[in-house]
C-alpha cells in the first residue's frame, strides 16, 4: 500500500487476523475498517434505532438529560456545545458511560474520579438503557480481542496492558445525530482531532461525512461505508505507548445536506491506569510522538480523560467543577 495513492482504508478480518496486514495498517494509516468482529447486522440496526428514537422526542424529553445535570458529563449536548479546539460543533449527542455509582473524589483524590458516575437515562425511552449498556459490554470483548491481536501483531506480549483494563475501564458510548449542514455556516461537523486513548469503534449509518487525513499529510480521504464494518482508529495513547510507531491519525466529520447518526464506541483503560512503553520488537524503528505543546499527554490516563472533557463542556465545567477552568 503507498501512502501517497491511499484513497480507502485497510480493511481487517477479526475472525481471520492478518498480522501483517494489522500491522501495516496501524503503524502507516492508523485507521482501518474491521470485519469479522461477531456483532450482527441486527444488533447493529437495533443500536441505530434507539439512537433515532432518542435523537426523534420532544425536544423537553432530550433536554431533561441535559449534560449541565450531571457532574460526571453523562447526558445530552445540545447542538453547538461541544468544543473541538475551541470550535464549536454541529451536531447533538448523548454520552453513556458504564453505569457506576458516583465517585466524589476525596482530599487528596485526583479530580478525574468525577467521570466515574451514573448515566441519565430517559422515561421517555425505556429501552435506551438496556440497548446501550448491552452494547458497550458487546464492544468492549471485541475491542478487548483487538487490542491483543494488534499487539501480538507488531511483536508485543498480548496481554501487557490487561492489568490498565481491570476492574472499570473508561470505556464509553456516544450516540450523535449530525441534524444536516445549516445555510451561512462552515462546513464543521466535528473538527479536526485526535483521539487520546487506546481505540475508537465507530458504527455509522452509511451517510458519508468522515474524513481521515491521508498518510502523506496533503490532504483528507473520505471514508466510504462498509455495511457491517467498524471503522477502527487508534488514539493517541497507544502512539505514546509504542514511542511514535503505531499511528493516531486526525481526522474530522463534514457536514452533509441531511442527517447523519453514528455511534462511536471508545475503549480505554482505568482512570487511574498509568500506561507504561510496551516493550516490542520494533522499537527501534520508531519515530517518536508528535508533540503538540498546547496538550501535552500524560502518562494517567485519567488526566487525559479529564482534560479532554473539561475543553469540550466548558458549561458543565463551569457548573460544576470551576476550579478546573
Amino acid at each position: 500500500m503507498s501512502v501517497a495513492t491511499l484513497s480507502a482504508l485497510p480493511v481487517i478480518d477479526l475472525a481471520h487476523v492478518d498480522h501483517e496486514a494489522l500491522h501495516r495498517a496501524a503503524r502507516d494509516v492508523g485507521f482501518f475498517q474491521l470485519t469479522g468482529h461477531g456483532v450482527s447486522q441486527a444488533e447493529m440496526d437495533e443500536l441505530l434505532r434507539v439512537s433515532r428514537a432518542f435523537f426523534a422526542l420532544p425536544e423537553a424529553d432530550r433536554l431533561a438529560l441535559d449534560n449541565r445535570n450531571s457532574p460526571h458529563y453523562r447526558g445530552y449536548t445540545r447542538i453547538g456545545t461541544e468544543l473541538t479546539r475551541g470550535t464549536r460543533d454541529w451536531r447533538d449527542q448523548l454520552d453513556i458511560g458504564e453505569e457506576l455509582p458516583p465517585h466524589v473524589p476525596g482530599r487528596d483524590e485526583p479530580a478525574y474520579w468525577w467521570l466515574e458516575g451514573p448515566n441519565q437515562w430517559s422515561s421517555a425511552l425505556p429501552e435506551l438503557r438496556t440497548t446501550a449498556l448491552d452494547w458497550i459490554a458487546r464492544l468492549s470483548a471485541v475491542a478487548d480481542h483487538l487490542l491483543h491481536e494488534l499487539l501480538a501483531a507488531i511483536g508485543a506480549p498480548p496481554d501487557f496492558y490487561d492489568d490498565a483494563f481491570a476492574g472499570h475501564p473508561r470505556s464509553h458510548l456516544k450516540l450523535i445525530r449530525y441534524p444536516g449542514r445549516p445555510e451561512l455556516r462552515d462546513d464543521q461537523g466535528v473538527g479536526i482531532h485526535k483521539d487520546y486513548g487506546f481505540l475508537t469503534l465507530l458504527l455509522t449509518d452509511g451517510v458519508s461525512g468522515l474524513q481521515v487525513e491521508d498518510p502523506s499529510g496533503e490532504g483528507y480521504i473520505d471514508v466510504p461505508h462498509i455495511p457491517g464494518a467498524f471503522v477502527v482508529n487508534l488514539g493517541e495513547l497507544l502512539e505514546v505507548a509504542t514511542n511514535g510507531y503505531l499511528k493516531a491519525t486526525n481526522h474530522r466529520v463534514v457536514g452533509t445536506p441531511g442527517e447523519r447518526y453514528s455511534a462511536p464506541f471508545f475503549y480505554n483503560p482505568r482512570l487511574d491506569a498509568r500506561i507504561e512503553p510496551v516493550p516490542f520488537p520494533h522499537a527501534a524503528q520508531a519515530t517518536g510522538v508528535t508533540q503538540d505543546p498546547t496538550n501535552p499527554l500524560h502518562a494517567e490516563f485519567g488526566f487525559n480523560e479529564l482534560k479532554g472533557w473539561v475543553r469540550a463542556h466548558p458549561e458543565v465545567t463551569s457548573k460544576h467543577h470551576p476550579e478546573l477552568l
